[in-house]
C-alpha cells in the first residue's frame, strides 16, 4: 500500500509528544514506533540518532516545539 510518508511522520512526531519527559539530557520520549519512522524523524532534525539501546529518544527543541504543534493539529478538540 502506498501512503504519504510524511503525514504518517507529522503523526509520529505528534504522538511522540504523549510520552515526553525531562532527564539530565534534555527533553526525551520513548520510542516505540517503527525505525523507519524514526529514522525519518532524525533526518528532518526533529529527534537525535534513534539508533542507540536507550528506550528513548532525544527530541531537539525544534521537535518538541512541531510535537506539540501537530499533537493540538490533529488531536485537540
Amino acid at each position: 500500500m502506498e501512503y504519504d510518508k510524511d503525514k504518517v511522520d507529522e503523526v509520529v512526531l505528534a504522538l511522540l509528544w504523549l510520552t515526553m519527559f525531562e532527564d539530565k539530557f534534555g527533553t526525551r520520549a520513548w520510542k516505540g514506533h517503527s525505525w523507519e519512522h524514526l529514522d525519518r524523524l532524525y533526518e528532518k532534525g526533529f529527534i537525535d540518532n534513534p539508533k542507540s539501546k536507550a528506550k528513548s529518544v532525544v527530541i531537539t527543541e525544534e521537535g518538541e516545539k512541531k510535537s506539540q504543534e501537530l499533537f493540538e493539529k490533529y488531536f485537540a478538540l
